[in-house]
């Protein structure tokens, strides 16, 4: 089968990428997405990697431009997209991206400082102007008096002990829910000796920092005394208000803030054009950056789990690939490598670990794929059911959903997503629902599509009947034939349809439910009725189907004991007793008709009687024997459970002990499979690749020839940690290259040269 079917052939290669050229042929081999790396120094930690500088440069570059996108994102605007593909940069082209973005980020450190300290300035002449614009002022200040007695004088005698006090002004602002606690804290600790008005402002201001709306309560404060004035600043202080000087002149007041405030506004303008300036160089800079980065990154993470080869001049890297894509592995490699004059090598291995699942998607299977993958990721060329889930999950989906108008605007939304598909404003959308369903939009479609076909079986349109075709009910001749009078019409206001009468029942509905039935009392019981028959039968013959296509899976795999030990006892489970349902509701559907259907045995009451072993006088059987067919099934049933649980582990178990009681020639055949001078790693077929190497039962019985294999393996190896050069080259067979070095003698010969 294809690999929609079945997950792929996986080959375990190994590369020899030149230190010089392994950026670049890393690089190459991850625009073209064939291979997956395993991590060859997964015992060494990740700060002891030979590019983890490289990957922290990266990171810190990505800090960077989350700056920067923040800093975009609250301008309000929008980065483009990149345009074109991306390749990875060479890594020269780091330190340029670098200083470019640090020098953009510094510029809109300082632009963002200046702008905020500039707002912050002019919030505190805006707040000033509305201070003073307040109405607040020494005549009308000094009417608060504030505890003043009927028999204090109004003014002094000339010559007293105040005649050379002056009268000073404080005049500020503060946060409305802290205005009453300041107002009481000031007289009790002044003891009255000051004049304070308070009040709020008309049109509130905008906060320079979070740029949401607030009000202030102002105030103007006159006192006399120093000491009372230095009381007044530190409690002004503590409830951290904003003072302003207070001139007596008017005019001289609104002529200062008027010029203060045109310098600001004019300083701050230029400032917010020199900003959107540098956001403009950042909306050109930073989508291919982020781009170019998190490639030059995912570079770097693969060279990490590269091995050093003994003279330093190559990297090893061992990486799954489809069977298949080695030749375009093979040229993608030297194409990368050309430039340095020595090309690398890539040659199949062979493996003794589980293989990755690979299966091919395209944007109609991706859904379903990703549907089953969420159950979980079969194993490797296991029997891949996401072909099958195209029909079966939209059609249960259906059974449950069935309406003709529902399912057809379902439709219709999901044909709009599938049309307007290749639109770039489709696929650009950030809403994670419609990415949710844009994604989806061919399970969709034909989850519309089928809850459409079921809505007509159902006749249910917008949850109404519809009469497509004419009933197959007579409702005049039950009228005819039954003597219905006037009189008994009034007093019957339900009426029965007995299809035993002749001419009453015509026949079956041409497609769907009778759309008679809307009408009748017993709508919901019947309908019901039917749904839960139908979905027995549609589960059972799901399940079925399962465990028919693990069939496929233990031929494939070789394993045929667990056609005996697992499959069959599970269809004889499954068939002996749901199974067994299945036929009870066809039987009854075909044996009982209108004539009988008032003395119809109970399907449920004969199932729950086949476990506990008994009948029930009141419930007629279906046919002769019922009682005893239903006694061997149970039987036959309850004796599969202990198959099922016990049958392969013993297999397994007896099959390893006779493997073990066996002599074995250790030395011998290991001395054989070393001494092979063809020995090539293309002799390890497809039958020992296609499950993983081999078998979890054959890793129990062939513990030996497991331990020859990895031995043979390790000596096979092209380079060797403790062996010399000449050693290393020595034990990698002419042929253990595989097709892969065909026709690319002399770049092998170069590489084995260093």
């Amino acid at each position: 089968m294809g690999s929609m079917f079945r997950s792929e052939e996986v080959a375990l290669v190994q590369l020899f990428l030149p230190t010089a050229a392994a950026y670049t042929c890393v690089s190459r081999l991850g625009e073209l997405g064939l291979v997956e790396f395993r991590d060859l120094n997964a015992s060494v930690s990740a700060f002891q990697r030979r590019f983890v500088v490289d990957v922290r440069r990266c990171e810190e570059l990505e800090k960077t431009f989350t700056f920067l996108q923040e800093e975009v994102q609250r301008a309000g605007l929008v980065l483009p997209p990149p345009e074109g593909r991306l390749p990875a940069p060479p890594p020269r082209d780091l330190l340029r991206i670098q200083e470019e973005t640090e020098r953009l980020a510094q510029e809109l450190r300082d632009v963002r400082g200046n702008q905020q300290a500039l707002r912050v300035q002019l919030h505190q002449l805006q707040l000033h102007a509305a201070v003073l614009g307040q109405g607040h002022s020494p005549q009308l200040a000094a009417t608060h008096t504030y505890g003043a007695s009927e028999r204090t004088p109004l003014l002094q005698a000339p010559g007293g002990p105040h005649q050379d006090l002056r009268v000073n002004f404080v005049a500020g602002a503060v946060e409305p829910h802290k205005a009453p606690a300041l107002e009481r804290l000031l007289w009790r600790a002044c003891r009255g000796f000051l004049i304070a008005s308070f009040r709020e402002l008309e049109r509130p201001l905008e906060h320079p920092v979070t740029g949401e709306p607030a009000t202030w309560m102002t105030f103007l404060i006159s006192y006399w005394g120093e000491q009372i004035g230095q009381k007044i600043r530190k409690i002004t202080d503590c409830f951290h208000c904003h003072i302003f000087p207070f001139l007596e002149q008017e005019e001289a007041r609104r002529a200062a803030l008027q010029q203060q405030s045109q310098e600001l506004q004019e300083v701050l303008g230029e400032t917010e054009r020199f900003l959107s300036q540098v956001l403009g160089r950042v909306q050109q800079l930073l989508p291919p950056a982020q781009v170019q980065v998190r490639k030059m990154k995912a570079v770097y993470l693969a060279l990490n789990q590269c091995s050093m080869s003994t003279t330093h001049k190559c990297l090893i890297a061992e990486t799954w690939c489809a069977a298949r894509d080695l030749p375009a592995l093979q040229e993608a490699l030297r194409d990368s490598s050309m430039e340095e004059g020595v090309s690398a090598v890539a040659h199949r291995i062979p493996s003794r670990d589980m293989p990755p699942t690979l299966i091919r998607t395209n944007r109609f299977t991706a859904s379903f794929q990703g549907i089953v993958d969420a159950y979980g990721v079969g194993r490797y060329q296991e029997v891949n059911p996401a072909p099958y889930t195209i029909v079966t999950f939209p059609f249960l989906f259906a059974v449950m959903f069935g309406d003709v108008g529902h399912g057809l605007l379902m439709f219709l939304f999901a044909l709009a997503m599938v049309l307007a598909e290749n639109r770039p404003a489709m696929k650009a959308a950030q809403n994670e629902i419609w990415q949710t369903f844009f994604g989806g939009r061919y399970l969709l479609l034909l989850m519309g599509l089928f809850s459409v076909y079921t809505g007509f079986i159902y006749n249910e349109c917008f949850s109404r009947a519809s009469s497509i075709f004419p009933s197959g009910w007579s409702v005049a001749a039950m009228a005819n034939q039954s003597g219905w009078s006037d009189a008994f019409l009034a007093q019957h206001t339900m009426l029965t349809l007995d299809p035993n009468v002749t001419g009453v029942f015509l026949g079956p509905y041409p497609f769907g439910i009778d759309p008679i039935w809307s009408l009748a009392a017993n709508h919901l019981s019947f309908l019901n009725s039917f749904k839960m028959k139908m979905s027995v039968i549609l589960g059972v013959v799901h399940m079925a189907f399962g465990v028919v296509l693990g069939v496929f899976n233990h031929m494939h795999f070789g394993q045929r004991h667990r056609l005996l030990l697992e499959t069959l006892p599970e269809l004889t489970f499954l068939l002996g007793l749901f199974g067994y349902l299945v036929f009870l509701v066809i039987y009854k559907w075909l044996r009982v008709s209108a004539t009988n259907a008032a003395s119809a045995p109970s399907i449920l009451i004969h199932f729950i009687n086949m476990f506990l072993f008994s009948h029930s006088p009141t419930n007629r059987p279906l046919y002769p024997r019922q009682e005893v067919v239903q006694a061997m099934l149970v039987v036959l049933a309850l004796a599969m459970v202990p198959v099922l649980l016990l049958g392969t582990p013993l297999h397994l178990l007896h099959r390893h002990r006779r493997r073990r009681r066996r002599p074995t020639g250790r030395k011998e055949d290991k001395a054989g499979l070393l001494g092979l001078p063809d020995a090539s790693v293309n002799c390890w077929g497809s039958d020992e690749e296609k499950a993983g190497g081999l078998e979890d039962e054959q890793e129990a019985e062939e513990p030996t020839v497991n331990v020859q294999v990895e031995s043979f393996h390790r000596r096979t190896q092209p380079v060797h940690r403790h062996c010399s050069q000449e050693t290393c080259l020595s034990s990698i067979p002419r042929r253990s290259l595989g097709p892969l070095a065909v026709g690319h003698r002399q770049p092998l010969t170069q590489f084995l040269s260093l």
